[in-house]
């Protein structure tokens, strides 16, 4: 499973570099991929950066283009059963980044007093 994982992870990727709109829904990096034990989902977990408006238009775009994306997949990867996509806003770098800061200022609140 994490064979196909990492496989999808990097067909999808591909196919969002080469489609994706960055003028209009900043940058977009496929994190990871979980399918499921029978192959018929998959969740893309996709880290967007640009601003609220930006990673809306992109979510919004990822939903309308995913069956299109689904076929490049299946025209790229021999699998039973193409898994059907569903992708998800992974927000792990954001909160990581945000707990980076905290720290940083806890850190210099420490050297001030």
């Amino acid at each position: 499973m994490e064979r196909i994982n990492e496989l999808l992870k990097r067909v999808i990727g591909e196919s969002l570099r080469r489609e994706f709109p960055l003028q209009e829904a900043g940058l977009l990096s496929v994190h990871s991929v979980e399918v499921s034990g029978d192959l018929h989902l998959a969740t893309v977990f996709v880290t967007l950066f640009g601003n609220a408006e930006q990673q809306k238009k992109a979510m919004a775009w990822l939903a309308k283009e995913r069956k299109r994306i689904q076929a490049a997949v299946a025209d790229a990867v021999v699998l039973k059963n193409t898994p059907q996509l569903h992708f998800k806003l992974d927000e792990s770098i954001t909160r990581g980044n945000r707990v980076l800061e905290i720290m940083a200022e806890l850190e210099q609140s420490d050297s001030d007093s």
